[in-house]
């Protein structure tokens, strides 16, 4: 199915339409670019192909590369553009090819794009839209299987949101455009080929997480792929008796702590499923932030996480070792429900 063949809809309507995560993700970008003759799309090799990951199919064909515009190797360099292309009224969207090399445009997102409005005293709107491209399980190596979304939220100042499936995809990534804010868009590469419906037309809530799965007996919070394994362990819980509330986080900046606070309340069981490492993740702050309001647990919060000790490595076996499971994360939240199986250790270092 061509995504750029689709009418957009009219503003303030929406119609769902059943679309590949990748295929989410050009759609939300082609009715972005039709949309406000603002918004342009840069990155390395964005006009070839439909890009490295195919997410930009027959952008360049309808919109010319004065709108797709391809740059030189050098992030730190663009992503500092964007910025100066912002401050004169566009809205750029800049692609990041893989989530390890943020760190190379870490300038430019670190001390430029989230100060720039505070330092200008609210005069200067700083609406720039980062795609990242992040995750495991595709076999890419250490320096290019990361996602990282909780380097970003020390940063006052900066959105960061996560997708986990077409539809919220196609929503986010609307939203992340229109926000007057800089916004980090981290989109996972493991997910590219999922199907599911997408509302276009939809524009997300800014800050705003989702009840992706309704339970009364542990509450799982997850973001990017490990919503997808969240949903399969509490299918798996559900058959013995267990029934599991499942959260899409979304924003990671801001946290929605109230839904995710209403949702343990209810439950008394609390399982944070990040893949990234859990110290100073949204998944520590999770925890943190619940444990001060004095939210009344009835077993210690638990956490599916990658491990504190090395990076991702490259062998299928290992990468699968290391990157939480739907089994771990099913062991986590049985344990926190009272009922051991002997993997409940594990699953507190996938």
């Amino acid at each position: 199915m061509s995504t750029l063949t689709e009418a957009v809809p009219a503003a303030g309507e929406a119609t769902t339409v059943e679309m590949t995560y990748r295929e989410a993700i050009t759609a939300a970008l082609d009715d972005a670019l039709a949309a406000d003759p603002a918004v342009l799309l840069m990155g390395e090799d964005v006009d070839a192909d439909g890009g490295v990951f195919k997410t930009n199919n027959g952008l360049v064909e309808k919109y010319g590369r004065q709108r797709i515009r391809s740059t030189p190797i050098c992030e730190n360099g663009f992503v500092g553009v964007a910025l100066g292309m912002s401050l004169v009224g566009m809205r750029p969207i800049v692609e990041i090819m893989f989530a390890d090399f943020l760190p190379t445009a870490g300038d430019a997102i670190v001390n430029q794009l989230p100060k720039y409005r505070f330092m200008s005293g609210g005069q200067c709107e700083v609406p720039v839209t980062i795609r990242v491209i992040s995750g495991a399980t595709g076999r890419f190596g250490t320096q290019h299987s990361a996602t990282y979304e909780s380097w970003f939220i020390h940063l006052p100042g900066l959105r960061v949101v996560t997708a986990s499936s077409p539809g919220s995809a196609y929503a986010l990534l609307r939203a992340a455009v229109q926000e007057s804010n800089p916004v980090i868009f981290f989109e996972h590469k493991a997910l590219y080929a999922r199907k599911g419906p997408v509302r276009r037309g939809e524009i997300a809530e800014l800050g705003k997480a989702a009840v992706v799965r309704e339970g009364s007996d542990v509450t799982i919070v997850a973001t990017l792929l490990m919503v997808e394994r969240a949903l399969k362990a509490a299918d798996a819980l559900a058959a013995e008796g267990i029934e599991a509330e499942v959260i899409d986080l979304r924003w990671v900046r801001p946290l929605d702590l109230p839904t995710v606070r209403a949702s343990v309340e209810k439950t008394g069981r609390l399982v944070v499923a990040e893949e990234q490492v859990h110290a100073a993740s949204w998944g520590a702050t999770v925890i943190s932030e619940l444990a001060q309001a004095g939210v009344p647990f009835k077993a210690p919060p638990r956490r599916v996480s990658l491990p504190d000790d090395y990076p991702i490595p490259y062998t299928p076996p290992l990468e699968d070792l290391v990157v939480p499971s739907v089994e771990a994360i099913t062991a986590a939240a049985r344990a926190a429900a009272g009922r051991f199986d002997g993997d409940e250790d594990r699953a507190e270092d996938s």
